[in-house]
């Protein structure tokens, strides 16, 4: 019998962004297939046997072709099913049935924190500082919220900055009604409002060690000095993803320079606690709004953060922590690789057959077997 000399990993990724090309929102799903390529390269010249597989739609297909490729461990960057991030979820709660160890946050973690409004009761409960704000499903409800002026609305169930724009930040009550209802109706969804923190903004991004403390890297924060004086200091979906927009140029990311030490420790315990709070795992970034008179509001949480090497703020973080980009990616392949054993030693609960699929079924999945170099670039144990 043939013994496998080295671990395989497979990488992972969603391919919804395939057919949506006329969608503007769609690069925020798109970047993931390239960063999925890289994670492979730099698995298979660390020695690994690779594989590549692209999710599409029919998600016991996907699981079907994964169990097939016998891994030892899976480098999930599966962001979304069907264009929805609220499927996030799915193929790490099929992984943890399966037995399979796997990257990042569990599947209890990445389904939190797309409920953005429950995040917020968490660290509230748990004293993390973070924005007044409410949960509104219809425009009516807005009348109902006790908050001051000015706010932001964003989409309850969304990541990278889709459906925040200049317009977000709302001064008056009609601004309000108006924008809630844009959210509603565009997204399908409720809408978060919450006071909007005026401050610097800063990204903290940590990552776990095996047998230590999480290692917090260096803050990077966004210098808004050259946003035009009539937008609102955010990091809209423009600002993000748009690179020909005056919003992308007023957001550029900085070292986050000047802070007293006591503040620097006071953004870093403030990131660790949140992190702990919603139950993260292995690495995730905190975005933190830090107010005049000096606290340090979580206005977001990213768990499985985006991992691209050259414009990613995560790896841009760890290279000024001295972790080169491939140093990072073995760390977080690492941190699955030794739960692998923890996996093994559980009980095996056999997927069920019964199709769950999401939209429209389709045999878009995709797979790649290569080994070494590449020719191409909780209660969750998993």
């Amino acid at each position: 019998m043939k013994v496998r000399s080295r671990p395989r990993i497979v990488v992972i990724y969603n391919r919804d962004f395939e057919g949506a090309e006329g969608d503007p929102e769609n690069k925020a799903r798109e970047d993931v297939q390239n960063v999925a390529r890289d994670i492979v390269r730099i698995l298979g010249t660390c020695g690994f046997e690779t594989g590549e597989l692209g999710i599409g739609n029919d998600i016991p297909a996907a699981m079907a072709a994964l169990l097939a490729m016998k891994p030892n461990a899976v480098f999930n960057l599966c962001e979304s099913i069907h264009g929805d991030n609220r499927f996030e979820a799915l193929m790490p709660l099929h992984m943890e049935l399966a037995g399979i160890a796997y990257t990042g946050s569990c599947s209890f973690g990445l389904s939190l924190a797309l409920r953005k409004e429950k995040v917020k009761e968490i660290l509230r409960g748990c004293s993390v500082p973070s924005p007044r704000g409410g949960l509104v499903g219809t425009v009516e409800e807005c009348a109902k919220l006790d908050l001051r002026f000015p706010v932001i609305v964003k989409p309850a169930r969304e990541d990278a900055s889709v459906g925040i724009s200049s317009a977000s930040v709302v001064a008056m009550q009609s601004a309000l009604d108006r924008r809630v209802a844009y959210v509603l109706e565009h997204y399908r969804q409720p809408a978060l409002v919450e006071e909007f923190i005026e401050g610097r903004e800063i990204y903290v991004s940590i990552l776990e060690r095996m047998g230590q403390e999480p290692q917090v890297f260096p803050f990077f924060e966004i210098d808004f000095s050259d946003m035009p004086a009539e937008r609102p200091k955010i990091v809209s979906f423009e600002g993000k993803w748009v690179e020909d927009s005056v919003e992308y140029r007023g957001t550029r990311p900085v070292r986050c320079e000047g802070l007293r030490p006591e503040m620097r420790a006071s953004v870093a315990r403030t990131a660790l606690d949140a992190f702990r709070a919603v139950g993260l795992r292995d690495y995730a970034r905190m975005d933190i709004r830090l107010s005049p008179d000096g606290v340090p509001y979580v206005i977001d949480v990213n768990p499985n953060c985006d991992l691209s090497d050259l414009a990613g703020g995560y790896s841009r973080a760890a290279k000024a922590a001295g972790l080169s980009y491939k140093e990072l990616i073995m760390r977080i392949a690492e941190l699955a690789l030794a739960r692998q054993s923890q996996v093994l030693a559980m009980p095996k609960v056999a997927v069920p057959p019964v199709p769950v699929i999401v939209g429209q079924a389709d045999d878009n999945v995709t797979e790649v077997h290569r080994k070494g170099r590449g020719p191409r670039r909780g209660a969750c144990s998993a």
